[in-house]
């Protein structure tokens, strides 16, 4: 008698094969073996069906939301069209049972206050005598200075700061694209004054991981979100989007919008500098980074102000 292969087992060689062609899979795949364990805990044999697809995708977390089910739901159907062309009797749930999984929501826009008193929150973190609270004030007032994400800073590498010329070296990121970020003089500074420091317990690397953790090793994602989430908590803030609390992503969301906002004062062309601005930012199209702003109180203000002077301008021509 042969064994039913788990679903680990499963989503492991679906993974395999997607994974050959080329596909990253990195978060998605984490979610499918999230799945995986869920059902082989559950017990489930045979066919995957559409009860066990969104038991999982509703999961038990209270503050769980149906945008997120969706999102859930919309990692599970392409294992299950895969699994459907193998395995009679498998189901495949409709995409559109919890609402769209990609919806417009609101960031929460940092104020100047917020990003000083995070980055100097940070650099209080315990142990004090160690490289930890230099790494944490210094990755976070980076992500805020150049709107890098999370997972790019994360992979900077020693060789890839440049503190001479500065300017840093983003390599392949999410779009496999590489670019270079010219770097204002304060912020070279500030990694500067974390390369001293990162010299005092770490052997200097150029291949070596520039954000690390006190014994050297590289800093993983979901800690530094947690560090993050404590002094999220610690400096009580209320969040002002549509997000439950304030994320590290919008860091990204607030440099987009206060340079754009900042443009507008100057009397930029917006249309020109918004192009610089996709490709500073790493997006492969303009349409990215203007999502990036849509719906911002902010901007929505400076808009209306606009829209307001243009309207007493043609007024005032006669044109009214």
């Amino acid at each position: 008698m042969t064994l039913a292969a788990s679903m680990q087992s499963l989503v492991q060689e679906y993974l395999n094969e997607r994974r050959s062609l080329g596909f990253a899979l990195g978060i998605s795949g984490r979610q499918l073996m999230a799945f995986a364990r869920f059902a082989d805990q559950f017990g489930h044999c045979g066919p995957l069906t559409s009860d066990i697809i969104l038991a999982w995708a509703r999961g038990q977390a209270t503050r769980s939301t149906p945008i997120t089910w969706a999102r859930r739901l919309e990692v599970v159907r392409p294992f299950a069209k895969y699994r459907a062309r193998i395995e009679a009797g498998t189901e495949i749930p409709a995409a559109d049972i919890f609402g769209r999984a990609h919806r417009r929501l609101t960031p929460h826009i940092y104020t100047e206050t917020e990003i000083t008193d995070l980055v100097a929150a940070a650099g209080q973190l315990s142990p004090q005598d160690t490289l930890r609270p230099a790494t944490y004030e210094t990755l976070f007032g980076l992500i805020a200075a150049t709107g890098l994400r999370l997972s790019e800073a994360l992979h900077l590498r020693c060789s890839a700061v440049d503190l001479d010329q500065n300017q840093l070296t983003v390599r392949c990121t999410k779009f496999r694209k590489s670019r270079l970020l010219p770097l204002h003089s304060t912020v070279t500074a500030a990694l500067g004054r974390y390369v001293e420091v990162r010299q005092r317990y770490v052997v200097a690397n150029p291949d070596a991981f520039f954000f690390v953790s006190p014994s050297g090793a590289a800093l993983k994602d979901r800690t530094v979100h947690h560090v993050f989430e404590g002094l999220r908590t610690t400096l009580g803030w209320t969040a002002r989007g549509t997000h439950p609390a304030p994320r590290i992503h919008d860091l990204r969301h607030t440099f987009i919008c206060r340079r754009v906002l900042l443009w507008q004062e100057q009397g930029a062309d917006i249309d020109n500098a918004m192009l610089a601005l996709t490709t500073y930012v790493g997006h492969t199209k303009v349409s990215d980074t203007y999502w990036y702003l849509s719906g911002v109180p902010e901007l929505m203000a400076a808009a209306g102000r606009h829209f307001e002077q243009f309207a007493s301008d043609l007024g005032e021509n006669g044109h009214g």
